[in-house]
């Protein structure tokens, strides 16, 4: 097994050792290491650049967290068998401990930095991604780079109620809560994950132990930096600094920064506003101004809004567009505003609104998940779209970026809580296109995702409905907590918290913080009032449609699920697919059939609901077991002298003897019967030595009374005379 000339190790709990270790591999890297459990291996390392990009003005942090399909002794399923870009689940990956990583660097540090994570050696049991910033804040813990603080990440799973730090992936199958956290040793950095309807004051818990772990992390991480012997890190060059500058930017526009942001104006106008200014601004520092000058001038510009639109907030109690803290924004919904779609919806919330579809697919419509350790099918399939023009922009089209992977993930996990079970066979769709941005368009893709499912007919049993919720805080100790946050919000707070859920319960939290010392109680503050936001929003939702509807709309595909016996699914495939393709090509259905334990499910669609019914009726006559004393609808095929074979079950035939067809005596069928009539019959018996069916007709019929002797030979001499 893999060693390193450094290593640490900790208990998980329960017996689960973790191995940090480094000083062997990748070592001109600014920083390497190995993070083990089981045999599950993470490589880690990160490289910065010495001096920042000229005119570099953010921070370029780039994170990639990647699978080789060689750690678990598989070979890529791709046309070219090698890795290549970034599955979803590997972006969602790197998106975590981004998001976690991010706020540990100085805020005037801009040179490159980049993390890569690699998991060389795969454990069937063990989830990496609860491992992944772990790995990434040793590498960095060891290196000389420059970060504040060293942090650590684990996965909480609540199974049977109580609480497991990494769970294994059998224990998370069985988990009503799972939720990645990441915490410095005095603060939470970053929360993400789902649960089954669960309570404000479940998640503070699970907040709590799992800050309890991390810490435990942290000291591991700081045990093997001193084993290394790293005690500095390295010198950067700062951004250069003009006191005079920023002087006169403040005397120029801080009156007119906090007129503006008073004015409750759109979100263009205010722009516009802003810009107006800013203009002005360079305008007044004279032709004779350089380029370094116009750019002091921007940013001391810049900060100087953000911090006067923050101090509003706080000493005034007023938002930027006029509202109260805790109020939501005017709603606007309805369903079914597309006419083609199987379901869809328009939600709009202030300047932010999403239009979002449903479509019903059949199983072989679901989506392949593969990682490195196993391959999976899904039912249910969100996509996110975040076109230029919401937010009145102009930018290329190159597909999906990290950030709709991000969103589109949160809305599926939130909206995946209330969707049927395997029983249910449709393969599900939704796509939120947003239309406007300003502030949390994931949030409106789970409100608008919940009303298109329920207009499509798909039997969630409530609504879900999420919130954007902001915070800012000073250093006197004085906060405010925002309620369905703005765009810029967000980008002057201290944290973005979203919340999902039903009335009963939150179904996924998306969590960022970037303020240090964010106690309990002001998370449970935040949690109550987003409470509120959603409950609110929910009334909005019930009113738009109270419940999903009975049927599937006319142009949606029909579905029936059949549960046979295991030892019939070869017979409604047939030899080489026969029968299965007769079915399909016969009533225009299509079938899927799929072994489970000692059952077979077939689920068979299509958009005629006769073509359904036709289908169902033709696989429960192959599976069905003739009964003796059933009656049946039988087809009539041939027609011979001594009676008429007919079909009366798929592929079940049997003889309908003459003397069994009328309780009168028949010379023949002529006139009685022809092929292609249906008639009933009744089983009444079966051949023990060759197999067949003996039916009869005249069972079914009034049997007619009896005629005396005498009568009955008078009636037969006045035929014979005539």
């Amino acid at each position: 097994m893999l060693s390193q000339p450094f290593s640490v190790s900790f208990d998980l709990g329960g017996g689960r050792e973790v191995t940090i270790g480094t000083g062997k591999l990748a070592r001109q890297a600014n920083g390497a290491v190995t993070v083990q459990q089981g045999n599950n291996i993470l490589l880690a390392t990160v490289v910065a650049n010495k001096e920042p990009k000229e005119g570099q003005e953010f921070f370029p942090l780039s994170v990639d967290y990647q699978e080789k399909f060689a750690s678990a002794g598989r070979i890529p399923g791709s046309f070219f068998k090698r890795e290549g870009r970034l599955s979803d689940s590997e972006i969602l990956i790197s998106r975590l401990v981004d998001r976690a990583l991010r706020p540990l660097f100085p805020e005037d540090y801009f040179c490159d930095v980049q993390v890569l994570i690699t998991l060389v050696s795969s454990d069937a049991e063990i989830l990496p991604d609860a491992l992944a910033c772990l790995a990434a804040s040793a590498a960095l813990a060891v290196s000389d780079i420059p970060i504040k603080e060293i942090i650590s990440e684990v996965r909480i799973g609540r199974i049977d109620g109580q609480f497991v730090v990494n769970p294994s992936r059998a224990e998370l199958a069985k988990a009503d809560m799972d939720f990645i956290i990441a915490a410095t040793e005095k603060n939470l950095m970053m929360v993400e994950g789902e649960s089954q309807e669960c309570s404000e004051e479940d998640l503070v818990k699970a907040l709590q132990v799992a800050h309890d772990a991390i810490r435990i992390q942290i000291k591991a991480q700081q045990e093997l930096r001193n084993k290394v012997g790293v005690t500095t890190k390295r010198d950067y060059t700062k951004p250069e600094q003009n006191e005079a500058i920023k002087a006169a930017v403040t005397a120029f526009t801080a009156e007119r920064i906090k007129a503006i942001a008073r004015a409750g104006s759109s979100k263009h106008d205010r722009s516009d506003a802003f810009k107006v200014l800013k203009d002005e601004l360079i305008a007044s520092l004279g032709e004779e101004a350089d380029d370094k000058t116009k750019k002091h001038a921007k940013k001391y510009y810049e900060d100087l809004q953000w911090e006067l639109v923050r101090d509003m907030i706080l000493d005034d109690r007023i938002r930027l567009d006029g509202r109260q803290l805790d109020q939501v924004r005017p709603l606007t919904m309805e369903v079914d505003p597309l006419p083609t779609p199987h379901g869809s919806a328009l939600f709009t919330r202030g300047e932010t609104q999403s239009l979002t579809t449903v479509t019903l697919g059949t199983p072989l419509d679901e989506l392949l998940v593969e990682s490195a350790a196993k391959s999976d099918y899904s039912k249910f399939i969100l996509h996110y779209n975040f076109p230029p023009f919401s937010t009145g922009e102009i930018k290329p089209m190159r597909g999906p970026g990290r950030r709709e992977v991000g969103h589109g993930n949160l809305a599926m996990r939130s909206l995946k809580q209330m969707m049927p079970g395997n029983d249910y066979a449709y393969t599900v769709r939704v796509v939120s296109d947003v239309l406007e941005s300003n502030g949390s368009s994931s949030m409106a893709t789970v409100c608008a995702g919940s009303l298109a499912l329920m207009d499509a007919g798909v039997p969630i049993p409530k609504h879900v409905s999420g919130v954007a919720m902001g915070l800012i805080t000073r250093g006197d100790g004085k906060y405010a907590i925002l309620t369905d946050i703005l765009g810029d919000e967000d980008h002057l707070g201290d944290m973005d918290f979203k919340v999902t859920g039903t009335r009963e319960g939150i179904c996924g939290v998306q969590m960022d913080i970037k303020v240090d010392g964010l106690s309990m109680d002001v998370m449970r503050e935040a949690l109550n009032q987003a409470l509120k936001g959603r409950l609110h929003i929910l009334d909005g939702l019930y009113e738009c449609i109270p419940a999903a509807r009975a049927e599937v709309k006319p142009h949606a595909p029909r579905m029936e699920k059949l549960i046979i016996d295991k030892e019939f699914i070869g017979a409604v495939i047939g030899p080489g697919g026969k029968v299965i393709q007769e079915i399909q090509k016969e009533t225009g259905t299509t079938i899927n059939i799929e072994e489970v334990g000692n059952f077979g499910e077939v689920s068979i669609f299509s958009s005629n609901k006769e073509s359904v019914v036709k289908a169902v009726n033709w696989v429960k006559g192959i599976v069905a077991v003739p009964q003796v004393g059933e009656v049946y609808e039988a087809k009539v095929k041939t027609i011979q002298p001594y009676g008429a074979f007919v079909e009366f079950l798929p592929k079940k035939e049997g003889l309908l003897h003459i003397s069994e067809i009328s309780w009168k005596r028949l010379d023949s069928l002529e006139g009685v019967l022809k092929e292609g009539d249906v008639v009933k019959v009744k089983l009444i018996g079966l051949d023990q030595k060759t197999g067949k069916f003996k039916l009869s007709r005249k069972v079914l019929m009034p049997k007619p009374e009896q005629k005396p002797r005498a009568e009955q030979e008078n009636e037969a001499s006045e035929e014979t005379s005539n």
